[in-house]
């Protein structure tokens, strides 16, 4: 996690952080097994009639793996973007136009939604409870992201905006 401050006119606070949950990832990996170990226990159960819930559960996991483990998240002039996972897929980037407001707030764990989770009113990003980014964006739309400093990303926005020309 980064937050650098440059000193003179035109130059911006960027906020840069990954936010991971080794500790789920495994353990939603680990959840597969008892019930790949359920499908065989059926009587005239052959490997070939297994191959299929097999595939299933390792594109489940792969799936799992490239897109649930973390959360990178950038602010700055630009705004705020996210990618999601190892490849950085799936990815949204709100610029500063599209931000009304930018806070902190305490995510609590019924809330974390591991991973991408989107509604028609809000996008949730997140991979753990505790200290969250939260974007409310002049459509009305809420977006929540894990961050692991929350306070830093809301300042780099907010000196962003302070520090953005007039139109």
């Amino acid at each position: 996690m980064t937050a650098s401050a440059f000193p003179g006119p035109g130059r911006y606070s960027i906020y840069t952080g990954r936010a991971t949950n080794w500790p789920m990832v495994i353990v939603s990996t680990v959840l597969v097994v008892p019930l790949l170990a359920l499908a065989t226990t059926g009587e005239g159960a052959s490997w070939r009639s297994l191959a299929l819930p097999f595939l299933v559960a390792a594109i489940g996991v792969a799936f799992n793996l490239l897109t649930a483990t973390s959360v990178r998240t950038a602010a700055g002039p630009r705004g705020v973007s996210f990618r999601l996972g190892v490849l950085g897929w799936p990815r949204r980037t709100y610029r500063l136009e599209q931000i009304e407001r930018a806070e902190v707030i305490d995510l609590p764990l019924w809330q974390v939604a591991y991973g991408l989770w989107w509604t028609p009113r809000r996008t949730n990003c997140t991979v753990r409870s505790g200290p969250a980014l939260r974007l409310t964006l002049r459509s009305g739309r809420t977006v929540t992201i894990t961050v692991p400093d929350a306070p830093a990303a809301v300042a780099a926005i907010h000196e962003a905006r302070s520090t953005r020309p007039v139109d």
